[in-house]
């Protein structure tokens, strides 16, 4: 099977792209869209190529690179009463909410905000620089990981 690419949205204030650099490793959790969801139970796969993206800050943008290490898994956080994921509905049974797990790549020199990415010819049509696109994780095309990647080298 082919190589798939992603782009993950993260707070920085939650879980930014330090934190990830000093784990190495983590689970990625709290995902509570079902579209979202699916993806991380039924497409993403260790080797899978990740945009780490920085969101709700002026400007968003990306800031680092991962990699699927883990396929999709119940989301333990959602059985936990304690935790701000829990869903009374989910239960060991029907876990509904599914997280995988990255690992750290490397951290970009300088982020490739937004506006970056709607200038950069070629990446017209990636969901990210589409008005109204929430989904924190999203598919990215073969084409639009080359061009981000052409971007990347620029940048160093």
């Amino acid at each position: 099977m082919a190589r798939k690419f992603w782009l993950f949205k993260s707070e920085p204030d939650c879980y930014s792209i330090d934190d990830l650099k000093r784990h190495g490793t983590t689970h990625w959790d709290g995902v509570r869209n079902y579209q979202a969801r699916n993806m991380l139970r039924d497409e993403i796969k260790p080797g899978d190529g990740v945009l780490f993206y920085h969101s709700s800050v002026q400007p968003p943008g990306i800031v680092g690179l991962a990699e699927v290490s883990r396929s999709g898994y119940p989301d333990h956080t959602a059985l936990n009463p304690e935790s701000e994921h829990f869903d009374p509905k989910a239960t060991d049974e029907n876990p509904i909410w599914y997280m995988v797990d990255v690992r750290f790549v490397s951290k970009l020199p300088k982020m490739l905000t937004l506006p970056d990415l709607k200038r950069e010819p070629g990446l017209e049509n990636m969901m990210v620089t589409q008005r109204g696109s929430r989904l924190s994780i999203q598919p990215v095309s073969s084409h639009e990981w080359k061009t981000i990647q052409r971007m990347i080298s620029k940048l160093e």
